[in-house]
C-alpha cells in the first residue's frame, strides 16, 4: 500500500523529518520525507496496510516541537520501494 502524505503547521525546524524517518523505518516502510519551501512536509510511504496507517496517525502528531495543523494522505501511484531516505527541500 503506498500514500503521499502532506503535512502543513509547525513541522519544519523541529526535526519532523528524521522524526518521520525513524518511525517509518521502525514500522518497516519504504519511501521518503522532504521539506517543502512553502513550509509543509511531504512524504511517500510503501508498505503493508497497517504499517502505513500507524505512520499516518504518527504524522498527525508528530515530534514534540511540531504543531501540525493538517495531514492530507492519497493514494500514490508509485509505490516508493527502496529503503526509506530523507530527500533534499522541493
Amino acid at each position: 500500500m503506498a500514500k503521499h502524505l502532506r503535512i502543513d503547521g509547525r513541522v519544519q525546524g523541529v526535526g519532523y523529518r528524521a522524526s518521520f524517518a525513524q518511525q517509518a523505518i521502525a514500522l518497516g516502510l519504504a519511501g521518503w520525507v522532504r521539506n517543502r519551501r512553502d513550509g509543509a512536509v511531504e512524504a511517500c510511504v510503501d508498505g503493508d496496510a497497517q504499517a502505513v496507517e500507524a505512520i499516518t496517525a504518527w504524522a498527525r502528531r508528530g515530534p514534540p516541537a511540531a504543531q501540525v495543523s493538517n495531514v492530507t494522505v492519497e493514494d500514490s501511484a508509485v509505490p516508493a520501494g527502496g529503503d526509506f531516505k530523507i530527500l533534499p527541500t522541493l
